[in-house]
């Protein structure tokens, strides 16, 4: 609550006194143009950045940087930058001790990558392929809030609705939480959309008449 945010080599603040609550049952949005914040907002929500002031709370509680890296789970919005093993199989292992074949095979199917080798390298796979691996990389680690930065960019349109879809079924049992350049593709499936303007949350409307 009343997050600020300002780097060293910024004239302005990138984020004023931001207030923003989520939680589970359908997606929330933060639109906005390019190289308003919007990535930012996720870094700080998730603990990769700390505010210069404000706090971010879980059930009533502020939560410190090491604490939300462990309840967030974020998805970048080219994961592909961000993939460290050398197959599939490897991408989804780091960071666990112990991954069956039946676990892996379980996540992939949820997030519609069944039948998909575990030998496959990421590189190999398409744009939207990589999103799913990197949603099932965090799913794994069954984060309570889900950050996806920009996650239909550059995908086709069928892709797109299937990505929708699945974040719509997420959402049920997790606070997720969407930024993106196009809102109204989400109109319905979220619950409400803010603009970050000037670094200030402003409440929108989606054409559907989702939002407040």
């Amino acid at each position: 609550m009343g997050l600020h945010y300002q780097p060293s080599t910024a004239r302005r603040a990138v984020l004023e006194r931001i207030n923003l609550t989520i939680g589970p049952g359908r997606p929330v949005l933060v639109a906005g143009r390019s190289g308003c914040g919007k990535t930012t907002l996720l870094e700080v929500i998730s603990g990769l950045v700390e505010a210069d002031r404000g706090q971010v709370l879980w059930e009533g509680e502020a939560l410190s940087a090491r604490q939300r890296r462990w309840l967030c789970g974020l998805v970048f919005q080219f994961p592909e930058r961000h993939f460290l093993g050398l197959s599939v199989g490897q991408e989804l292992k780091l960071g666990r001790r112990r991954l069956s074949a039946e676990e892996a095979t379980a996540v992939l199917r949820r997030v519609g990558l069944a039948g998909l080798s575990l030998q496959q390298p990421p590189e190999r796979l398409s744009g939207g392929q990589q999103r799913r691996l990197a949603l099932a990389v965090q799913l794994l680690r069954d984060p309570r809030v889900l950050l996806l930065d920009e996650p239909t960019a550059g995908l086709d349109w069928a892709v797109r609705g299937e990505i929708l879809a699945l974040l719509a079924d997420l959402a049920r049992e997790r606070a997720v939480l969407v930024v993106t350049h196009e809102p109204e593709l989400f109109a319905p499936v979220a619950a409400e959309a803010w603009r970050l303007e000037g670094g200030e949350l402003r409440t929108m409307q989606l054409s559907s008449g989702v939002g407040r």
